[in-house]
């Protein structure tokens, strides 16, 4: 059963609508405190230097998306770089899982934003909660279509554009737009982890290489909104970053790291500041996700349909896209229901960086010549990747060494399942041409 792309849905500014969509969510409003963290008092470099090192990953992702666009855009790229085979269906399905994972991180924010009126505490089991019932009404609204989907992303894009960029404007004015790092040395390995989080913030532009099979001219477009998605973003993560910087001490910005910005909203703008940060906080969450369950639904459709991963009906009717529609928020539910904010964030680095290098990877050793895409920036986003996961690990190994091993066997899992699945789906279609050519003989 094949899915339908309805070519020429997405407008420019719908795709850059969605990309920002994705990335101004949890991106902003749960890891900027998770990154204070591990920068200290440095944080908002954290996001220049993570911004920086997106554009390196983003020109391998622009020059593939450009010359071929696709609604299967990541898997596609895995594909044609490693053939089809189990380290391709691997890769692709680690960013499917990152992008379902980050589908948890944004509902879990939600949550957490939410309870703060009634000053609930983060372990509350009304968080989980309240992300499954946005889980739950994402899903409801997704299969009503594109048209009300893309109207949607590019309404509530500029709300919350618009409504963030307002209080990180306000909130420095309140502070006299000052702001000084109190550290009085940069914490190297702490900054660098950091990064791997500023990343994660910026990862949602990946969800546009996904719809290039029903974006308006995908070979000139595709490239500019991911160019526009991450140049809005990183204007307005910065702008939150030294408002959040100017109006908290970095130990209140730590302990408030789940919901920094509406703790920072209150000493700089009252109470009425506290409450619209947290309403504002609301709306770029719901829209992320939709935006998000939006994208890896097509993204996981069309894995199925390249046979790259295994689908059941499971008894259910309708097309395929609301079959993968269902597996995404199941699953983001039930991540949303186990794992915490700063685990859920550890997770969706490590799945994401792991691929993220295996394309780069790919598309270096057997593509950058049929592209043109320059080999040195390519080697230049490996390297940068490389370096960042190794020290993330490392950090992460010593405060929560855990979910490195959750990680490094769910990844182990992914490649190991893809090998055997697709030897036995082989191994099925050569027999299923036998037995096609013994009747026709």
């Amino acid at each position: 059963m094949e899915t339908e792309y309805k070519k020429n849905s997405i407008t420019l500014t719908g795709a850059v609508a969605m990309g920002t969509g994705v990335m101004i969510g949890a991106g902003i409003f749960a890891l900027t405190g998770q990154i204070a963290e591990l920068a200290g008092a440095w944080f908002p470099l954290s996001f220049i230097v993570g911004g920086i090192v997106t554009a390196f990953s983003a020109y391998t992702y622009i020059k593939m998306s450009s010359a071929y666009p696709s609604a299967g855009g990541i898997a596609m790229i895995l594909e044609k770089a490693f053939g089809k085979g189990g380290v391709a269906a691997g890769g692709a399905l680690l960013m499917a899982f990152s992008m379902v994972i980050n589908e948890s991180l944004v509902a879990r924010t939600f949550g957490t934003y939410a309870v703060r009126p009634f000053e609930l505490g983060d372990d509350s089991l009304v968080v989980p909660l309240l992300a499954v019932a946005l889980i739950v009404s994402v899903y409801l609204l997704n299969v009503s279509g594109n048209r009300a989907v893309g109207l949607f992303s590019i309404v509530m894009a500029v709300v919350k554009v618009g409504g963030i960029a307002l209080f990180g404007i306000a909130a420095l004015w309140a502070a006299g737009f000052g702001f000084q790092p109190r550290a009085e040395e940069l914490p190297i390995l702490g900054f660098t982890a950091s990064v791997a989080f500023a990343i994660l913030a910026f990862k949602g532009f990946t969800t546009i290489t996904n719809s290039g099979a029903e974006l308006v001219d995908p070979h000139r477009n595709v490239g500019r909104a991911i160019v526009l998605s991450i140049l809005v973003c990183a204007v307005v993560y910065l702008l939150v970053a030294f408002a959040v910087g100017s109006s908290l001490p970095l130990d209140e910005i730590v302990i408030a790291k789940d919901y920094a910005l509406a703790r920072a909203a209150e000493p700089a703008l009252g109470s009425v500041g506290f409450y619209l940060t947290i309403l504002l906080a609301l709306v770029a969450t719901a829209s992320g996700l939709v935006a998000s369950v939006f994208a890896v639904s097509r993204m996981l459709a069309m894995l199925t349909e390249m046979q790259m991963i295994p689908h059941s009906h499971f008894g259910m009717s309708g097309p395929l896209r609301e079959h993968t529609l269902v597996y995404t928020v199941v699953t983001a539910a039930l991540l949303a229901v186990l794992f915490d904010l700063s685990r859920i964030a550890s997770l969706g680095v490590f799945f994401y960086l792991v691929m993220d290098i295996l394309i780069h990877f790919g598309v270096f050793r057997r593509l950058r010549h049929e592209i043109g895409a320059h080999g040195g920036i390519l080697l230049a986003a490996i390297a940068l990747d490389g370096l960042i996961l190794a020290v993330f690990t490392v950090v992460k190994l010593r405060s929560d060494p855990l979910i490195v091993g959750i990680a490094s066997v769910a990844i182990a899992a992914v490649f190991v399942f893809e090998r055997i699945y697709l030897r036995q789906w082989l191994a099925e279609s050569q027999q299923h041409q036998g037995d096609h050519a013994a009747a026709d003989r």
